[in-house]
């Protein structure tokens, strides 16, 4: 097993990484910006190096201070985490070339996965259905055709795509030239690659997600489901495992759907694939993460799987340890993610110092932060305060458990998501299972 790594990210998730490794006997290496010099994964890492200035560009996406951070520590391996340069294949081929081994997928992977119109073909070659769409689009003229042949209503999307950037709805050609305009400069400015695709757009999916593990030995098993349906602007705030869209028949074909897109790529490590469901319960792969997820300790919940141990020992070189047959779904876990946001402002990003803090407990109750009372909240990142996860041995159960921790949840200092998860989590139609997409409209 690899004796020290470096954890090539901030916030909760270095701490989850720093636990992980710290629990296999592995030592840990973090890297901060100067505006996280008195974070938590600074302090529980056992050697830590500043890397740069509080922006991004500067630190947590400057490659060469990560590999100079990782040669002067003497580490194997890096592991990116999620967001950053978790999914950035260039970074993943360096780490390999300094002789660090990346924690997550080949790059060969990542790049056929980051790039939407490969994945989509892939995923057709694999036997997999996709929405109907396009390939990459060259000219206001063709999309118009392709348009055309699809149907209104139809989605724009960047290739590199992630997070709702380059993404643009339409409902009929006068509009359809001035938001490929808008989604070309949108995708440039985030990815710096302005091509485009089109796609049928489905007016009320259900949006899901198989978790899946490969090893170096063409073994890939997944890890059944959560659902991600609950969004604002193509943002997550609520997943859940298992879905309550999904029955056990379903639940079937979208793991063996995941399972031959991975084996199509030569996947190993983590990864998501993902699906949306329209009104029929008819499912369309979408994309695939070639990472570790924000929402990955709901499987852990009800699969009882580490799955960032399992990156670990993956990337080391090991066979996986469990066959599908040893996967055993028990139970329900839905998880909130608590984010410094306004909700009197649009949900604008909040900072500031975290002046008091109560961090919730009690039966079926997990929480994962890097938080603490006299914590700054820096204006560079990522608004992600906490994931607070709530377990039952029902759906219910595993709500009452979460509106429980929502009203112990104390944060003060600055604005918080607290009160829109109670409102979410308390509303009939989100109880039922009735939810999509667009559940929230605001």
């Amino acid at each position: 097993m690899f004796k020290k790594i470096l954890v090539a990210n901030r916030g909760e998730i270095a701490l989850r990484v720093i636990r992980a490794a710290k629990e296999l006997g592995i030592a840990t290496v973090a890297i901060y910006s100067q505006a996280d010099e008195d974070s938590l994964h600074v302090r529980f890492a056992d050697e830590a190096v500043c890397i740069g200035p509080p922006s991004s560009k500067q630190s947590y996406l400057n490659i060469p201070a990560i590999i100079s951070a990782a040669e002067i520590t003497g580490v194997e391996a890096i592991h990116p985490g999620y967001g950053f340069l978790a999914e950035n294949a260039t970074f993943a081929d360096i780490c390999e070339e300094h002789l660090f081994k990346f924690i997550g997928p080949n790059s060969e992977s990542m790049r056929m996965m980051g790039d939407k119109a490969i994945a989509r073909k892939k995923a057709v070659q694999a036997g997999v259905i996709v929405v109907p769409g396009t390939d990459v689009i060259t000219s206001p003229e063709e999309a118009a055709e392709k348009a055309k042949e699809i149907g209104y209503p139809i989605i724009i999307k960047a290739v590199a795509g992630g997070g709702g950037k380059g993404m643009r709805i339409v409902y009929d050609k006068a509009i359809l030239e001035e938001n490929i305009d808008i989604a070309r400069r949108e995708a440039e400015s985030a990815f710096g690659n302005d091509s485009l695709y089109l796609e049928k757009y489905i007016e009320k999916p259900v949006h899901v997600e198989v978790q899946v593990l490969g090893d170096n030995y063409g073994n890939v098993i997944h890890l059944g489901e959560r659902d991600c349906s609950i969004q604002y602007r193509h943002q997550k705030l609520i997943e859940e495992s298992p879905s309550p869209n999904v029955d056990e028949k379903l639940r079937s074909k979208l793991g063996k759907n995941a399972i031959k897109i991975a084996k199509a790529i030569k996947y190993t490590n983590a990864g998501t694939v993902e699906f949306i469901l329209d009104e029929k319960k008819r499912c369309y792969f979408m994309e695939m993460n070639t990472r570790i997820q924000v929402e990955h300790p709901v499987t852990e919940m009800v699969t009882g799987i580490d799955l960032v141990k399992e990156q670990i020992r993956l990337a080391y070189g090991e066979k996986l340890g469990i066959s599908q047959n040893d996967i055993c779904i028990k139970g329900h876990a839905v998880e909130c993610r608590i984010t410094a946001q306004d909700m009197d402002n649009n949900l604008s990003p909040n900072s500031g110092v975290i002046t008091s803090l109560n961090i919730p407990g009690g039966p079926g109750i997990r929480v994962d932060t890097h938080i603490y009372t006299g914590y700054k909240i820096p204006s560079y990142y990522d608004a992600l305060m906490a994931k607070l996860i709530g377990y039952g041995q029902t759906r219910e159960e595993a709500i009452l458990h979460l509106l429980r921790a929502l009203d112990e949840f104390i944060i003060e200092g600055v604005k918080t998501t607290i009160s829109l998860h109670k409102k979410i989590l308390s509303e009939e139609n989100f109880r039922k299972g009735n939810i999509h997409t667009h559940y929230l409209s605001f």
